[in-house]
């Protein structure tokens, strides 16, 4: 024994102290993990050979130890934290020598290398983390949060607090649209910090709502956080459900569970959205109510009308609230009562297999019992009765391939039960409307007739998609009959834009507000995973950044606009055409669609490398590269070298130790308590990279090999490390904020005027502990 201490205990000391020590020492924090690792591995070694450290493992061949397997403890569940009376035997802790070791070492540092940075399945997942980061960058290089910020300020300065609130607004919108935090810290802390303190607002308010709104990337997707936390917890939730249904006595987790062991990204982007909003509202609710008690200290701020017209408040109700209320909910509710739905044909070939039992019944008397535990005596005997049922009826049906009659009748009862207004003739009038009754309220003394007329296109639409369009009419056909309408209804929205340009608001947040919205509802919606929807944002927001460029060089931005048209047409014309031109029979107006289809992505084509000219002239594309390609490095890096680490803890034992210490609580939620406690101190002097990649992966198999949501578990930890960002005296966004802040904002001052929100922070902790359903309900409504 060394110091009294069991060798893996050491072994894990030495580990820790040659990591805070390689990353306080200055180097790289990539390579002073990957240093940390070789070190320590050396050091332990060396112990290790000298015999001074000594392992104390439960002696398997004891009398004691039988007696408890035999009594049917399983032997996972046995160890010395748990039954510390068992015989003991003196080990090393590397049992075969620390040259096999090291051997094993290298060769798992190899094949991770290869699995997870190389060619592995996370791979295509990682790489959203490149296309969100270069979209973050781009959008922060090319004056956009500039922009937000003084359009926001405009709009809530003449409240109480506003332009604190303000800051919220912007950072939850930042948050959308980067996901890096030093960089929103840091952005706002130059543009918004002088105006707060020349208004008269405090301090320590002005410096904690920029702080905390600062790291509202940690949570608010796209997160590059979650992005990398999903990626290694989906992972780990696979494996440690199996585990547990093997424990159980089951075969594989699906049998245990009664659904598969699976935690994608995107469902864990729909997780958190509803916590990331709930979070801003209470920073905002905080704002607004300490200005209210404090007015001298957060006095409301006029600082301008962001409309070119005054309006009247009917106006604005009316226009701004009254009519997209009433075209949204009439779409609802035309939906719910099947008038607007689904017009597709398409059908399978096969028929729909049988639908079986909730849960497998055909299971052995071990896997039975732990069954019943897990989903209730009366879960299980409703499984037995489905069972009884499709055994009686011969078993589930199989899927059989149609005949052409059977095909010819599944197709017809599909075009009669149609709904008579296609969902897709519906998304687009919602948003068209909405576009028009913006229009009306932002310019009510300008002529009408444009807007009547795109309403009447409108009406139009709606009456030849009933009256003529059927699901079984062709797209070309369809392009003929709605050509009139739709050319009126576009001429009342292009006369809606240049009314709705007048207003700085619209002008200002509409832009970054559709890339945010066709990137999060691309994800959210379940049509694409991160990586297509990371790439659309990343040439958004380069065409943004262009487009903002040949603003501000007075040169006309046509090209750009004229190519978010084209990107449109692209998705107008796949949805609508069947585009497939390498198949036998293919019809003259297919081919006219496929020609419109690849004319505009060569035209979207030629839009994104002009985006891409104008800002490397303008000195902007090259810092953004160079940036982007810094940033994806330290995270691939850091990849690489805390896999080193993570090896070096479990060659001798420590990860087993740290679970088996764990595991010996019989309470799950003590447990996750521990952990989260144990992540919360490590925010402190631990990046989120660095505890993402070193921790998560030693605690993970036990936090997510219980009965906890998995999605819950994963938010829980992201906004556990948000807090430890803003906590006194180590938190990152504070020493992000402090490099930026005036001469006269002292540390007191950010200290001070963070201490609130870090009493939110732990507020929304204690919310989503109670209440899990803020966490659920959205990936519970949304398919995946």
């Amino acid at each position: 024994m060394f110091f009294g201490l069991d060798g893996v205990e050491v072994g894990l000391i030495i580990v820790f102290i040659c990591l805070f020590g390689g990353i306080l020492s200055g180097f790289p924090v990539a390579f002073a993990i990957a240093g940390a690792g070789i070190i320590s591995f050396g050091i332990i070694a060396a112990l290790d050979s000298a015999g001074l450290l000594i392992h104390q493992a439960i002696d398997q061949s004891s009398q004691a130890y039988r007696d408890l397997v035999n009594s049917g403890v399983k032997a996972d569940t046995i160890s010395l934290f748990r039954y510390p009376e068992l015989p003991r035997i003196a080990e090393a802790v590397f049992p075969s020598g620390w040259e096999v070791a090291l051997d094993r070492n290298v060769s798992f540092v190899v094949n991770r290398m290869n699995e997870r940075v190389l060619a592995g399945q996370s791979i295509e997942t990682l790489l959203a983390v490149l296309m969100f980061v270069l979209m973050g960058i781009t959008l922060e290089r090319s004056k956009i949060a500039n922009d937000l910020l003084t359009t926001m300020a405009r709009v809530f300065g003449p409240l109480p607090g506003g332009l604190a609130v303000s800051i919220v607004v912007v950072g939850a919108f930042l948050a959308a649209s980067t996901g890096i935090v030093g960089a929103t810290v840091v952005t706002m802390g130059l543009l918004a910090l002088p105006t707060m303190l020349r208004n008269g607002y405090s301090p320590e308010l002005s410096t904690g709502v920029i702080a905390a709104s600062g790291t509202l990337g940690q949570i608010i997707p796209p997160s590059i956080v979650i992005v990398l936390l999903g990626t290694l917890a989906g992972d780990l939730y696979s494996a440690a459900q199996e585990k547990r249904a093997v424990v159980a006595g089951c075969t594989d987790a699906l049998t245990f569970l009664g659904e598969p062991a699976v935690l994608s990204v995107g469902t864990l982007f729909q997780a958190a959205l509803l916590p990331g909003i709930m979070l801003a509202l209470l920073y905002a609710l905080y704002a607004f109510g300490f200005a209210l008690l404090n007015p001298d200290k957060a006095p409301a701020v006029p600082m301008g009308s962001t409309n070119a017209e005054p309006v009247t408040r009917s106006e604005a109700f009316t226009w701004f609230l009254g009519a997209p209320i009433a075209l949204i909910v009439g779409a609802i509710l035309l939906g719910n009562l099947g008038i607007i739905g689904d017009q597709s044909t398409n059908v399978s070939r096969y028929s729909d297999i049988g639908q079986g039992a909730s849960l497998r019944t055909n299971v052995g008397p071990e896997c039975q019992a732990s069954m019943i535990e897990l989903h209730g005596q009366a879960a299980w005997d409703a499984a037995l009765t489905e069972q009884t049922v499709i055994n009686e009826a011969g078993g589930i049906q199989q899927s059989e391939r149609l005949t052409e009659e059977e095909l010819v009748q599944a197709q017809a009862d599909k075009i009669a039960n149609a709904a008579p207004i296609g969902t897709g003739i519906a998304i687009i009038l919602v948003l068209t409307g909405l576009f028009l009754t913006t229009a009306r309220g932002v310019s009510p003394t300008s002529s009408t007739r444009p807007l009547l007329i795109g309403g009447l296109g409108a009406v139009l639409m709606i009456l030849v998609d009933i009256a003529l369009i059927s699901p079984a009419t062709s797209a070309g056909v369809l392009v003929v009959l709605m050509a009139l309408p739709f050319a009126a209804l576009m001429y009342g929205v292009v006369y809606a834009t240049k009314i709705c340009a007048t207003n700085e608001l619209i002008r200002v947040v509409f832009p970054p507000l559709v890339l945010i919205v066709a990137v999060l509802g691309s994800i959210l919606g379940g049509i694409t995973n991160p990586t297509p929807a990371a790439a659309l944002g990343a040439g958004g927001a380069i065409m943004l950044a262009a487009y903002r460029k040949l603003k501000d060089q007075d040169r006309s931005p046509k090209a750009i606009i004229w190519s978010t048209l084209a990107i449109m047409v692209c998705i107008l014309v796949g949805i609508n055409f069947d585009l497939r031109i390498n198949q036998e029979d293919v019809g003259f107006q297919s081919w006219v669609a496929f020609f419109v289809a690849y004319a505009a992505y060569l035209y979207a084509l030629f839009g994104l490398l002009f985006s891409c000219w104008i800002l490397y002239t303008s000195g902007v594309l090259s810092p953004v590269v160079r940036e982007t390609a810094k940033v994806t490095s330290m995270v691939f890096t850091i990849l690489i070298g805390s896999q080193l680490l993570n090896l070096v803890v479990i060659s001798f034992g420590g990860e087993h130790y740290i679970q088996q210490f764990l595991k010996s609580f019989d309470d799950e939620f003590k447990v996750f308590l521990i952990v989260m406690l144990v992540l919360f101190v490590l925010g402190f002097v631990l990046d989120f990279l660095e505890i993402i990649y070193i921790v998560i992966p030693i605690v993970g198999p036990v936090i997510y090999g219980g009965s906890f949501d998995p999605k819950w578990v994963t938010i829980m930890i992201a906004v556990n490390l948000q807090t430890s960002f803003l906590t006194p005296p180590f938190g990152f966004a504070l020493f992000y904020l402090r490099g930026v802040a005036p001469k006269e904002v002292t540390t007191g001052h950010i200290y001070r005027g963070i201490i609130p929100f870090v009493m939110i922070q732990v507020a929304g902790l204690a919310l989503l502990w109670t209440f899990p359903g803020i966490v659920t309900i959205i990936p519970d409504l949304i398919p995946n």
